[in-house]
């Protein structure tokens, strides 16, 4: 099980890939980190927070998709009828854009800090974009 830290706003997650049901996406992933960048509330998927990565070609397809994740799942849109993005569910939520719904590759799960997702979700809309890193867990 690979494990990754994310330091999001002030607060510390750790998640597991999910590499048996989405392998091909959790080995585009292993090969950004580390990441970096900035998460800002979305516009249309209820509580969640997203990273835009506009036309970036993540050369990947759908596996393990969903339009329905759960609290601490965090999915990647590979692109095509929207622009490529990470999304970060922290609450309800649908996953969606100004095109319409949308189904995301669940490759991550949360299994640490789920008690301040909703505190970082509240400070990311409330209080604007917030720095976002994602390592290998030691």
């Amino acid at each position: 099980m690979t494990r990754i830290n994310v330091e999001a706003g002030p607060f510390h997650f750790i998640g597991r890939l999910e590499e048996e049901k989405a392998p091909l996406t959790c080995q585009r992933f292993l090969e950004l980190l580390p990441f970096k960048n900035k998460v800002i509330h979305s516009r249309w998927s209820g509580e969640a927070v997203w990273i835009p990565l506009g036309d970036f070609d993540t050369g990947l397809g759908f596996e393990n998709h969903t339009s329905h994740a759960s609290r601490g799942d965090i999915l990647l849109y590979p692109g095509g009828f929207s622009e490529t993005e990470f999304l970060f569910v922290y609450g309800s939520s649908i996953f969606a854009s100004k095109m319409g719904q949308l189904a995301g590759n669940h490759f991550f799960t949360l299994l640490e800090g789920h008690e301040h997702l909703a505190d970082f979700g509240k400070l990311v809309l409330w209080s604007g974009a917030q720095d976002i890193t994602f390592t290998l867990a030691d």
